[in-house]
């Protein structure tokens, strides 16, 4: 969807974004963000759609005209036309659960009478039914009854079932958003003011997901001023909205990708402490920008690039904790690191994996098991013609890997020894003429192929996991077409939906994950 902002200061036009599928207006209070966004629903037109938890629970009347296509619209036409829905509802979160029941009455009735005459009768997927899978996996362990005319809220824990009126404050935003998006037009622009209010940060990611993915024909707009939540969103547009000029009705704005905030943009916004975890790769096409916020869930994941501007970014960050108190980690890949460079990588806050690289974690024999277990293939069978491919391609190209692994340390120790001070030339040559003799790249290169023949001699899958770099492992392992799919982007994407499907096969990918990097499980 194609989305048009308002006017800039300085006489500028708007800018017209493409493609959008989730847009965030952030900014400080003050800014003038409601404002951008109000013009954004009313450029939108009847395709608006608000949702608010903290008006949704406040007690209030239905206006005496409703905007067009909203709940109060929809329970106002519901109730007119049938003596089911009472027009005493008080507040539009009680309205809204009016029309879901009043909704799964009506289906009851078309399918009753559709039964009477045809045996193949159906009952369709209600829009209650979607509510509760959602609310199930937003709440893990709980559970949504439909008992006695009404809804009943319960979990596995045996406790006595209550009804919608003794929810939280936080159940009650989850039921309202996961409902009210359901009754969303068809390609709807869906405006959602303050989405983390009475919502737990936990909880964040997993309910939005989860919103998001049961509406895939509508825009998501999110107006907030929590930069954490812009960055836990992956396929969104950041409107930074820095001021607005009453006189000319403009705003000076900007905008960015969610995963590349400014620093000055956080030094305005903030106020939550979440802590960062800096990754390497960009937000668009990277492995890790996509599968990072799924697994570390308690941060906000910006990508960097390379992973030297993680190192740098992560120190930064640690030295400037006494002004913005913000806990700060890195992760870059392994790739040809020895323990040293690893060890030393770790004492200064910086994850690295057991795995060469991030291909590699995708291997794992849990990871491998758990995915091909989901897709009722048997996992041993699936993780065992996965390592033989492996172990193959590595027994093909162990020399080539062992020459690459002495080509990284000769070209970091030649830095290194470089980086001295020289008073003149003769110097500079003396010390080079010595080289060979202090790195020894013929000794490491006959330690590397016994130790990498050991590994080939012991069938040691995860031990060659931790040394192969070859960005084709994942295609050549034919880990997807083992588990069911035409190539390894379909097999990325299931694992990434499984990930947000928040089952027990995501807590074990999960766990595989954070065990690779030696962290404890969840």
């Amino acid at each position: 969807m194609d989305i048009t902002l308002p006017r800039r200061t300085g006489g500028k036009d708007g800018i017209t974004l493409r493609g959008v599928k989730q847009l965030t207006v952030i900014g400080a209070n003050g800014a003038g963000k409601t404002r951008l966004v109000r013009s954004l629903m009313a450029s939108s037109g009847a395709k608006a759609f608000a949702m608010s938890a903290l008006r949704a629970t406040i007690p209030s009347a239905v206006a005496a005209k409703p905007a067009e296509g909203s709940i109060d619209a929809l329970y106002l036409e519901a109730s007119s036309s049938t003596h089911i829905i009472q027009g005493s509802a008080a507040s539009e979160f009680d309205r809204l659960m009016y029309l879901l029941l009043y909704d799964e009455f009506v289906e009851m009735l078309r399918y009753k009478r559709a039964a009477l005459s045809d045996s193949r009768a159906t009952l369709a997927v209600t829009k209650l039914d979607i509510v509760t899978r959602s609310w199930e996996k937003v709440f893990p362990g709980n559970r949504m009854l439909r008992e006695g005319g009404q809804l009943l809220f319960t979990s596995d824990s045996g406790d006595d079932s209550y009804s919608a009126g003794r929810l939280s404050d936080g159940e009650r935003a989850v039921m309202y958003y996961i409902g009210a998006a359901l009754y969303a037009p068809r390609e709807a622009a869906i405006f959602i003011d303050d989405p983390g209010v009475f919502i737990h940060p936990s909880m964040m990611t997993t309910l939005w997901n989860a919103v998001e993915q049961m509406r895939p024909d509508c825009i998501f707009i999110y107006n907030t001023s929590d930069p954490y939540f812009a960055s836990s969103r992956l396929d969104n547009r950041c409107v930074w909205v820095k001021s607005y000029d009453a006189a000319t009705q403009s705003w000076d704005y900007e905008v960015v990708g969610s995963q590349n905030l400014s620093e000055q943009l956080f030094i305005d916004l903030l106020g939550t402490r979440k802590p960062v975890l800096f990754i390497e790769g960009d937000s668009v096409h990277s492995i890790d920008a996509k599968l990072y916020p799924l697994v570390f869930r308690e941060y906000t994941v910006k990508p960097l690039g390379s992973c030297d501007k993680v190192i740098e970014t992560t120190r930064s960050f640690s030295d400037l904790t006494s002004f913005h108190h913000l806990d700060s980690y890195g992760i870059v890949d392994r790739d040809r690191r020895n323990e040293k460079e690893v060890n030393y990588l770790r004492g200064r806050k910086i994850l690295v994996p057991e795995v060469a690289e991030i291909e590699n974690m995708l291997l794992l024999p849990d990871i491998v098991a758990a995915i091909a277990q989901r897709r009722k293939r048997d996992g041993r069978k699936v993780l065992a013609r996965v390592q033989e491919a492996v172990i193959n391609m590595f027994r093909k190209e162990m020399k080539a890997q062992v020459l690459e692994h002495v080509r990284h340390y000769v070209k970091r120790s030649v830095e290194y020894h470089a980086d001295g001070r020289f008073t003149n030339i003769t110097a500079i040559e003396n010390h080079l003429r010595h080289l060979v003799d202090e790195i020894k790249p013929r000794d490491l290169y006959d330690s590397l192929t016994r130790e990498f023949s050991e590994m080939l001699a012991h069938n040691d899958y995860t031990g060659i996991l931790r040394v192969y770099n070859q960005k084709q492992i994942l295609a050549d392992s034919r880990v997807a077409q083992l588990c069911g799919f035409v190539d390894k982007h379909e097999y990325l994407r299931y694992l990434l939906n499984t990930l947000k499907s928040n089952d027990d096969y995501a807590l074990r990918i999960r766990n595989a994950v954070r065990r690779c990097f030696l962290l404890p499980p969840e």
